[in-house]
This record gives structure tokens, sequence and C-alpha cells, in this order.
């Protein structure tokens, strides 16, 4: 069902530019050469229009500046911690819709800031199931449950989440494309600690879900029954962990509220892109993970409701 992320090797492109270039030439009038050959055998390597759609999370923590030295020292070890923390979340709780990944393939999928970065995912649903789970984590960072000491002296902290869905490409190990260009530039217009999505993002759930409000009604099987969970194994519908989206309806575990307004538009290459601001209320059971029989429920927001322009 899906499409690997392009791979430019620098050799290949080098090789090309050999054959098609010159590497330099000094002669004692400039002149601007034909580029059509050059144009035209980039392209056919490059394959702009066939570049796979990815999904990208960005993760932003609320005002990092506003810390002092020390909380701002430690901040990038509490966020990698908050993260590991979600990644065995996602893989010990949600095992369907994470069954494909590892918790080696999710850290080698991001791009680290210090004080959040960008996770490339394959959906937007495998963006918003990991943006709720690390919400929980942070909520269980804020109310004590995790490092109390260490909270009480960096002090409470706030996310802003933004999700595109756009095309990637991967270059010398590293990232590229427009879904992390968009991506960046919509956590840096929001001045808010908010859940973002692009238009491409809002459409996928639209398409497979017939809108992202569905979630609060979505059981574990109306996933599998999205065209890219197709070739999902559905053993682990009834033989593994799914506490976000459940085999039965129920208003009082998973996502219990989701809601969706469009709050603008931000310049991105010249276009346009409209943004849609997604709030999400989840309640789930929470446990320690080193015990596991004190549990407690809780009741998460992913975003917020605050539609004032971005």
């Amino acid at each position: 069902m899906k499409r690997s992320i392009k791979k430019i090797e620098f050799d290949k492109i080098l090789e090309i530019l050999r054959a098609e270039d010159v590497e330099s030439i000094y002669q004692k009038t400039n002149i601007v050469p034909d580029s059509k050959d050059l144009y035209e055998a980039l392209n056919n390597y490059v394959d702009p229009k066939n570049l796979t759609r990815q999904s990208v999370l960005g993760i932003d923590i609320y005002r990092y500046g506003m810390y002092q030295h020390l909380e701002q020292t430690l901040i990038p070890s509490l966020f990698k911690l908050i993260f590991d923390k979600t990644i065995k979340l996602c893989l010990e709780s949600d095992q369907f819709i994470f069954q494909k990944y590892t918790a080696q393939k999710i850290a080698s999928s991001f791009i680290g800031t210090g004080d959040g970065g960008f996770l490339i995912m394959d959906t937007p649903m495998h963006a918003v199931v990991f943006a709720t789970n690390f919400e929980v984590v942070v909520r269980a960072y804020n109310s004590y449950h995790l490092f109390p000491k260490l909270r009480n002296i960096i002090g409470g902290i706030s996310l802003r989440y933004a999700i595109t869905y756009d095309t990637l490409f991967t270059f010398e190990n590293n990232f590229y494309g427009s879904g992390i260009i968009n991506n960046a530039r919509i956590l840096e217009k929001d001045s808010l600690n908010r859940c973002l999505l692009d238009e491409n993002s809002y459409n996928w759930f639209l398409t497979n879900t017939d809108g992202i409000e569905n979630l609060q009604v979505y059981t574990i099987e109306d996933v599998a029954n999205i065209y890219h969970f197709q070739d999902y194994d559905r053993k682990y519908i009834s033989n593994g962990n799914n506490e976000i989206f459940r085999d039965e309806y129920t208003r009082y575990r998973g996502i219990i509220n989701a809601d969706i307004l469009k709050i603008g538009q931000i310049q991105a290459k010249e276009m346009n892109l409209n943004i849609f601001n997604l709030h999400l209320q989840v309640s789930l059971d929470i446990s320690s993970d080193t015990e596991g029989s004190q549990k407690r429920i809780i009741t998460v927001s992913l975003g917020n409701l605050n539609t004032t322009g971005i």
C-alpha cells in the first residue's frame, strides 16, 4: 500500500552533472549555456511528480526561550525522555496502527531540534496517534507522575504541534521536502500551544474517515478498513492492545471529542496554505512502568479550541 521515500544519491547527481555539464570553465567571455539536456536528465532522475507523500509531525516546546539557563539546558534531555516513553507507549498500547514500526525505526525518522523536532510517519493517522500519546506522557510529567523532582526544577511544559502531509525525499541520511518546510512554517507562525493541520492532512481524514470529527466514534475495525491499513495484520485487532481506538465504540475511553476548524492561511513557496485547528480530548488508563498495577484514568487534550488567527 505504501511506496518508499525517494532516496537522492549524491554520486548519481554527480554522474549526471559530469555527463551533461562542465565542472569548470574560464573563458574570456561568459556565456549562459543551454541547460535543457541537464534539466531533462535531472528531472528524469528525481522524478518530482512521483515523490512520496509522508506525514510530518512537528513538535515544539512552547516558549522554550522563556526558561532560565539551567532549565533550558535540561529541556533537551526531558524532551528525549518524553519522546522515548511515547515510542514505548505507541508500540505497546496501539499495536495495530504501529505494527510496522520499531523503536529504532521511529527514532531514526526523527529530526531533533533540542526543544522539539520533526517526526516522519506514514500517514496523518499515525501522526495524530503519536501526538496524542506524546501529550499523555507530557501530562504525566506535568502532574508530577514522571520524574517529579525534575518537574519541580524545570516546571510545567506545554507543546504546540503541526501535522503536514506532503512530499519528502532523503539525501545523505537526512529528510528534506515540502512536508518539513511547510511544517516548520506553520509552527513558526503559531503563537499558541495548538495542534495545527495543513489542508492535505485535513483532506486525508476527509477522504479516509469522512472527516477527522469521526475519530470520536471510530473503532479499531474502522481504522483497519482505511485503505492504507488494508495490508496490516488483523491479529493485532483481536490479540493486541489498542487503547485509543478500541474494539467497541465508547464515550468513556479513547477519543471522546474531536473538533476541527479552519483558522486561516499562511504563505509557503508563494502558495497559500489553508490551516486547520485540531482539538482532541482523549481518556486513557495510565500506569507506572515499574508498578503496572498502579493505574489512573486521565483525560488529556491535544491542541485547544482557541481559533485566533495564525
